[in-house]
């Protein structure tokens, strides 16, 4: 007799429900989530283990790397799917969700979640952390913005580095904006130290990674671009061709169709959003602001004069990351123009 396992996850504590294939529940079970304690339970002899699901979230690499690694047949699932299948259930706890968890898994209702790397992770975490501080020094920025304005006093267009000297220049001689503006100022000139100490260990991965140097031969895509894209793909094998890609980062309209209704939206926003925002920023890079000609840019410009420019920077960034699939795939750099592509193949 083949059993399934639904593991619900939570900070804390899991839920473990077992079933066997008729569906009949054998046991259930709360352990500490850590991959030695659900060990503990799963690797009963008693135990046919067919397919063990648990929901992808925070803890989700963690534990499925611990089970993976000692053998055991786990399946991350998709969130929107598990939320999906247990909508159904009237009372909502953490054993109605694993037992929720094993009857997919025991009914082969599920879709599976790729699992990064180590290396991919790592780099991930890199980015997201780079992100952060940049994003809480610009809130600091514009709240000293704010609390200036309120006096009347007008920051204007500034730069970066000229930041903290148009303050200091502004508050001089006003002793209570003074001193409301130095913790401000100091908490802003860590974050920037800290965001350009972080911003320099990026490129350096970018730079000593082949992929990364190769990617960053396509116009608009720059260090960053390239590492995050390396590290959301992970391994480009497992997509079943480059225009998979698109839909995976949620940069294809959605399509709503019921009788004889069909409309088709805005893109379905779906997947990782910093890669999608970074695919964005590298397509209105190209469009705008890189002056050398190429095929690609010609391209986005007849899609804009025809739908609009925004619309054509959402095409043109989705496009990006099916060409950057390719090159990834065959190992090839960007060529500039249709002739060289032509000879090529």
């Amino acid at each position: 007799m083949t059993h399934f396992i639904g593991l619900d996850v939570s900070v804390k504590e899991t839920a473990v429900c077992i079933v066997d294939e008729s569906g009949k529940i054998c046991r259930e079970v709360k352990v500490v989530s850590h991959p030695d304690d659900l060990l503990a339970v799963l690797k009963d002899p008693a135990l046919n283990i067919e397919r063990v699901g648990l929901e992808a979230g925070p803890l989700s690499q963690w534990l499925f790397e611990g089970l993976a690694s000692a053998g055991l047949p786990v399946i991350c699932i998709e969130t929107r799917h598990v939320k999906a299948f247990l909508k159904a259930r009237p009372n909502k706890t953490d054993r109605n969700d694993a037992r929720g968890i094993a009857q997919m898994m025991r009914v082969n209702l599920y879709r599976p979640v790729h699992v990064k790397t180590l290396t991919s992770q790592k780099r991930r975490a890199f980015l997201t952390a780079r992100k952060l501080l940049q994003g809480k020094a610009i809130a600091i920025e514009n709240d000293v913005r704010g609390l200036l304005r309120n006096f009347g006093l007008k920051v204007g267009v500034v730069g970066t580095v000229k930041f903290e000297e148009r303050i200091c220049e502004l508050v001089e001689g006003v002793p209570d904006l003074e001193e409301i503006m130095e913790p401000l100022l100091a908490a802003r000139r860590k974050l920037r130290e800290e965001f350009a100490r972080l911003h320099k260990k990026v490129l350096g991965i970018a730079r000593d990674d082949m992929t990364c140097r190769r990617l960053m031969t396509v116009p608009g895509v720059g260090s960053v671009v390239a590492l995050a894209y390396t590290a959301t793909i992970d391994i480009p094998q497992r997509f079943r061709n480059s225009k998979a890609v698109g839909p995976i980062l949620g940069l294809t309209p959605k399509l709503d169709e019921s009788g004889e209704s069909k409309r088709v939206g805005c893109i379905s926003l779906c997947g990782d959003g910093m890669m999608r925002t970074l695919l964005y920023e590298a397509a209105q890079t190209l469009m705008t602001r890189v002056t050398k000609w190429s095929w690609l840019k010609a391209w986005a410009m007849n899609v804009a004069k025809r739908r609009g420019m925004r619309k054509a920077i959402v095409a043109l960034a989705r496009r990006l990351a099916v060409i950057m699939h390719r090159m990834w795939l065959d190992g090839t750099e960007f060529r500039w123009t249709r002739e060289t592509m032509a000879s090529a193949t």
